[in-house]
């Protein structure tokens, strides 16, 4: 992938306008009130069931003190009642016990993930990591295709654009953490967007992917999130893990294994 000035031809400076307006709005939305959004609609799913379930049971208790003597209610409509007022009670405590249920395997998983720390992994995010001054993201291109980057930092200021011609297959730009003027920007979270355009001026997205390396495990509202530096990334979202620890490891086990045989066959 080569790159070219950002200012060269019209339809590229539309392609960097257009990753320059989806950097920004990536970086403008707000994806922990997003989660918070969620777990808050739960709990109060939650909390309404339970004041429901309160409210029959004191209409059920006032309905039975202010019954006519002379016409009580009959012992089929009482029992479909109860039937009524336990089904609403086993909703609670089943959405309890369910929340818990969640709770201890999240730990569980949480437990699992820890080994993560240190791999690298690749996802499809808008969320750049930028650590030890290095991020970089892959995207598939064809031969001579227009292609526009844009970084924003968690203001919605664009700090860092540039304008590439891709080559045919998997494409790799690399970020020093620099931005536009030469500035060392510091490691964190970045917006990035990629965007290409056609011989007619229309923008369109190109998929990417981002890498990073591992520091963290965290549990979300919804799903287990990993932790790269500054930078979080659904678990739902890493699409690859790589592992230097693995070959580590293996190199490990065949030394021991050649150390064994060794042994074995002095004795």
């Amino acid at each position: 992938m080569t790159t070219t000035s950002s200012t060269s031809v019209t339809n590229e400076y539309k392609a960097l306008q257009a990753a320059e307006a989806a950097a920004k709005a990536s970086a403008n939305s707000s994806s922990s009130s997003s989660s918070s959004s969620s777990s808050s609609s739960s709990t109060s799913s939650l909390d309404s069931l339970a004041t429901n379930y309160t409210s029959f049971l004191t209409l059920l208790t006032t309905q039975l003190k202010n019954q006519d003597p002379s016409s009580p209610m009959s012992s089929d409509s009482f029992t479909s009642e109860l039937a009524q007022f336990a089904g609403v009670q086993q909703q609670v405590e089943t959405n309890t016990k369910l929340d818990s249920l969640i709770s201890l395997n999240q730990d569980s998983q949480l437990s699992t993930d820890t080994a993560l720390v240190g791999d690298t992994i690749t996802a499809t995010s808008t969320t750049l990591p930028l650590q030890n001054s290095s991020a970089s993201l892959s995207f598939t291109g064809t031969s001579g295709e227009t292609v526009a980057i844009a970084v924003s930092n968690s203001s919605g200021t664009i700090v860092k654009d540039v304008v590439a011609t891709a080559s045919s297959g998997t494409n790799t730009w690399t970020w020093d953490g620099t931005d536009n003027s030469g500035n060392k920007l510091s490691d964190g979270a970045y917006s990035v967007s990629v965007k290409t355009v056609d011989s007619a001026g229309t923008t369109s997205d190109v998929a990417f992917s981002v890498t990073g390396t591992i520091t963290g495990i965290q549990k979300g509202s919804s799903d287990m999130q990993v932790q790269l530096g500054s930078a979080t990334i659904p678990m739902s979202s890493v699409t690859n893990v790589s592992s230097s620890k693995t070959s580590t490891s293996s190199s490990s086990t065949s030394s021991s294994s050649s150390g064994t045989s060794s042994s074995t066959t002095g004795s």
